[in-house]
This record gives structure tokens, sequence and C-alpha cells, in this order.
């Protein structure tokens, strides 16, 4: 085969990490029991890929072609280093241990994916804590960057690699089984696992940096990764109330930017243009997780997205979506749930209290770097009239944001403000 051209090489390989990066790492795990081994080798197989594939070609299946080599690899790390000589495995495989094929019986569609479901458990394993299970999981299941999974957390660069580094340690310290865990130890793993997902989802549904609004990579694989803990465990409300979020959130994707790549507000988009099939599982998933008590966050959060979903702009019911947000802020406190609170309460009350909500919340660590907060302080500034105030809001908000087709949509509302009168 003749040689392919480099950019088209590059383009194969990357997409081929977004979509294939969870099944290589999982499937290499299983030969190192070393994460670290396992994603050192699965590096050098993407590498490997760059230099073989203008060569020889992109393979009919770049997955297995990664799995293989990055397989491969680590097969030659273990004979060179002696691995199974010199060192107990950090990761020990229990095969007695039940796979998802016998905790659900599936009637159609594909089987669910083993490799990666014990990947996901064993970064979620209770030795870690909860926000070192989400960070690592991200990391290693997903194959987000540490600077991407510190975005989601809200927390710097360096911070991060220390607690993935730090929960790495920890697992081969406990000699964590890399295995499915039987149904009677699945629950005790859910609340961290929907953690991952819903950040997942988070992270893709508006991309904290680069050209794209969405990553419709990592939104798939979180509502996949959704729906295969929905199967395994039909009765958990919080999982139901996972899913209709996630459904309800991803029904708008095709209007939240405009032919010409815009960013469009919740007001601006077409709703007859929004997954009416998706709305309508959603919006049943709401009702069965909502008749739990107390109901989850996620519950709470798709049933504000149902209000959403159901009504036009104008006929939104703020002041219900106000009592939402005060029911999630008492069962999840959270500064970003305060802050949509504070936006809800500006169209629920008037910009003035809107604009004093979101004030008393500048002074919040966590929102310190945060470009919702300032953009959000602007909108209601902007609507106030005080227009200086409003494009200081929007410079700063503009400053802290890496996404650019947030960027264009930041900069479109600061030009559009008044011009300062002379």
């Amino acid at each position: 085969m003749g040689h392919v051209d480099a950019s088209d090489v590059a383009a194969a390989v990357a997409d081929a990490h977004r979509r294939e990066w969870a099944f290589v790492l999982a499937a290499t795990v299983r030969v190192t029991r070393d994460l670290d081994h396992a994603e050192e080798c699965a590096q050098e197989a993407f590498a490997a890929a760059l230099v073989d594939w203008p060569r020889n070609g992109v393979p009919a299946s770049p997955g297995a072609w990664l799995t293989t080599t990055a397989r491969r690899r680590a097969l030659n790390v273990i004979r060179h280093r002696g691995v199974e000589v010199r060192h107990l495995p950090l990761l020990v495989e229990d095969v007695t241990a039940p796979g998802p094929e016998e905790l659900v019986v599936e009637e159609e569609g594909p089987p669910i994916p083993d490799d990666r479901l014990r990947l996901v458990v064993t970064c979620c394993h209770p030795a870690l804590d909860q926000p070192a299970q989400v960070a690592l999981t991200l990391r290693l299941l997903c194959g987000l960057s540490t600077a991407e999974v510190a975005r989601a957390f809200l927390v710097s660069e360096s911070t991060m690699a220390a607690r993935i580094t730090r929960a790495k340690k920890k697992i081969a310290v406990a000699r964590v089984p890399y295995r499915v865990p039987t149904a009677a130890e699945l629950p005790e793993r859910v609340e961290a696992v929907l953690s991952v997902v819903h950040l997942l989802f988070t992270t893709g549904h508006t991309v904290p940096t680069g050209t794209e609004l969405v990553r419709r990579d990592l939104v798939e694989r979180s509502m996949e990764l959704c729906r295969m803990l929905r199967k395994l465990l039909p009765a958990d409300p919080a999982v139901a109330g996972l899913l209709a979020l996630l459904l309800l959130s991803d029904a708008r994707r095709e209007t939240r930017t405009a032919p010409d790549g815009r960013l469009l507000l919740l007001e601006d988009q077409d709703r007859g243009r929004w997954d009416r099939s998706a709305i309508a599982e959603g919006v049943a998933l709401v009702r069965e997780s909502l008749a739990s008590r107390p109901p989850s966050r996620y519950a709470l959060q798709a049933a504000i997205a149902a209000v959403h979903s159901e009504s036009s702009w104008g006929d939104t019911d703020w002041a219900e979506i106000v009592g939402l947000y005060d029911l999630l802020a008492q069962l999840w406190p959270s500064p970003v749930v305060a802050l949509n609170r504070a936006v809800a309460v500006g169209f629920a009350s008037g910009a003035a209290a809107g604009l004093a909500e979101l004030d008393a919340l500048t002074s919040e660590p966590q929102l310190a770097s945060y470009h919702y907060l300032p953009a959000a302080r602007a909108e209601q500034l902007r609507r106030l009239g005080r227009y200086t105030e409003a494009r200081q809001a929007y410079t700063e908000a503009l400053f802290l944001t890496e996404n650019s087709v947030e960027r264009a949509f930041l900069e479109n509302r600061l030009q559009a403000i008044p011009p300062l009168s002379t």
C-alpha cells in the first residue's frame, strides 16, 4: 500500500484516541496488572500508529490494531523486566467474579464491554476517596488530559496531577482486584461511577477548551456508560435520574449553535428541532426517579431540564425552577448549583435580584476562575443598563474563557453594549 498523507493519519489517530482509548487501555491493564505500565504501553501504541499508518495505511479496525500493539508491548515489558517472578501483581484479576452477562440478560444490542466496566469499577474502588475515583476514571477510562480533568473539577492542573498520582499508588498498594464486582457489591460503587459519567458528559457537552462547543465522543461515551448502568441496576433511582438528565440535556444538541457556528442561548433555540423522543424518555425517567425519597441530585437536575423541555421560553415557570434549585442546594450544596440558582432568580424575580445573588458568590474560591460567574453577572448588569460594569464583567469572562465558540459569543455581547456617552 502506498504512503498515506500525514495529516490524514494524524486525524485518524486522533479519532481513534477519542473512540478507542478506553478499550485499548482496559485490555492492556489485563496484561500488565499495573495502571502506569498499561497507560505507557497504550500511549506507545498510539505513537507507533503515527509511524506505521503513513507507510502501511490506516487499518480497517484501528482499535484492534492499537490494542494488539499495546498488549504486545506490555508482554515485552513483562518479559524483559521479569515482572511475574520479581513482583506480586499490583492488580489481581479475580476470574471467578460474575461478569455483566451473569448480572443482566441482554435482549438485543451489543454485549456490555467487560474490560471497560472492569476499569471503571477498579478506578471507583472504595479504597479511594470519591474525588480521586472520578478523576482517575476520567483520566484513564476516557483519556482526558490532566488539564481537562482539572478544569472539570475547578482545581489547578498541578493539584489534579498530584491527586491522580496518589490514586494510582493507592490502587497499587491496596492490590485492588481488577474485575467486575458481584451484584451485591455493585451498588456500593454506583455514586462514584455516576459522578464519573456526569462529569464526562458535562465535559463533552461544553468543552472547556478548543474550537468546538461539543465533543460528541465524550457525550456518547457517557450516554453509553449510563445506559449500561441502567441495565445493570434497573431499580436504582439515581441511575434513572442521571440517564434522564443526560437525555434531556442532549436532546437540544442540534440547536445549541447556529448554522454559522454561533452559540445560541436557551431562549434563542428552535425548540421544534429538539429531539422529542429523547425528551419523552427523559421525562418518564424523571417521574420514576422522583418517586424515591429523598430524590437524587440527578433527579432534581433532570426535573429542572424537564421544565425547560416541556414549555416555550416565554412560558417557562421560573419560580418552579428556583424551587427545584433550592431543593438541590439542600441536598447537594455546590457553588455551581448556587450560580445556576442565581441565574434562575434573575429570570423569576428580576435582574437586580439575580445580580444580588451572583454578587454574593464572587468571594467563592471555587468560582474564582469559573468564567460563567462574570458572564452571568455581565448579563444581569446589561439588563439593568449598567453598561460600564457589564463591559468589565464581559471582559473578565473573556479572560477566563478558553473555548472559542463561547469566546465569540462573549465578544459579540461585549461589542453590542451601547458605547460610552461622551
